[in-house]
């Protein structure tokens, strides 16, 4: 297995390909070590309900008016990588880059008859807060057509398919994180760096030095490619000092 080279921090304006470059060099050796029950699907944060583009989506949070068992805070966090249902095809993959509360009654001086609503008499008074998630599509989990392995792989790269409004939003397991790194032949990729640099917002600079340091808390890969995500994400953390230094 060849070993990333050391080097320098590249220049701020060479861009994704160097980084992902270094990524595209590493080998895994245990492709197939993740169980089936990768597959399994996670808990459902909430719906979509618009969109801002074909790859910035809007997720409104479940509370526990729509289901019993709301997400926790843990759950949907900055960073926080998400299936959204497609039908009967691979589910797409987001990342949380982005989120806003919504609270109609704030800064409202208008009459009232009591200083909290009354469930009776008014229900929809008490739940008029939303909580809504900003997500960046970055690429499909897709099932291997070989036999001899089910498991299933990632394509990084903005999806083709339109996600509906009300598709089911999903947490993913660490198995399946570690599946949508790897391509189809098992070999790891992290090919949706400029897509979180362009699409990830006013925080998209610091959403992937996150990402680049949550897969390597993750400790699913082998130590060698460990190193070149260390060395990704140390590159990322000298180009965001230097730049506010700027």
């Amino acid at each position: 297995m060849p070993r990333a080279k050391s080097r320098r921090p590249a220049d701020a304006s060479s861009g994704a390909p160097a980084s992902e470059a270094i990524f595209g060099q590493m080998a895994l050796d245990d492709a197939s070590s993740v169980s089936p029950s990768s597959q399994v699907t996670g808990k459902v944060l909430g719906k979509v309900v618009k969109s801002n583009s074909h790859c910035d989506y809007v997720v409104q949070l479940d509370d526990d008016m729509s289901t019993s068992s709301p997400p926790q805070p843990g759950e949907f966090g900055f960073g926080s990588f998400v299936k959204l249902a497609n039908g009967d095809r691979p589910p797409i993959i987001g990342i949380i880059y982005n989120s806003q509360l919504v609270n109609p009654t704030f800064l409202n001086n208008g009459p009232r008859l009591s200083s909290e609503p009354d469930p009776v008499f008014a229900p929809d008074l008490i739940h008029e807060t939303r909580t809504l998630l900003g997500v960046v599509l970055i690429g499909t989990l897709e099932q291997t057509s070989q036999q001899s392995s089910k498991q299933p792989y990632g394509v990084q790269s903005i999806p083709r398919d339109v996600v509906p409004v009300n598709a089911a939003v999903s947490c993913m397991s660490d198995a399946e994180i570690h599946r949508f790194h790897l391509d189809e032949s098992g070999k790891p990729q992290f090919r949706y760096y400029s897509l979180l640099l362009r699409y990830g917002g006013s925080f998209a600079a610091h959403l992937t030095e996150q990402v680049l340091q949550e897969l390597i808390d993750f400790q699913v890969f082998q130590p060698q490619d460990q190193r070149a995500l260390e060395m990704l994400c140390r590159e990322l953390t000298w180009r965001n000092t230097m730049g506010t230094l700027r």
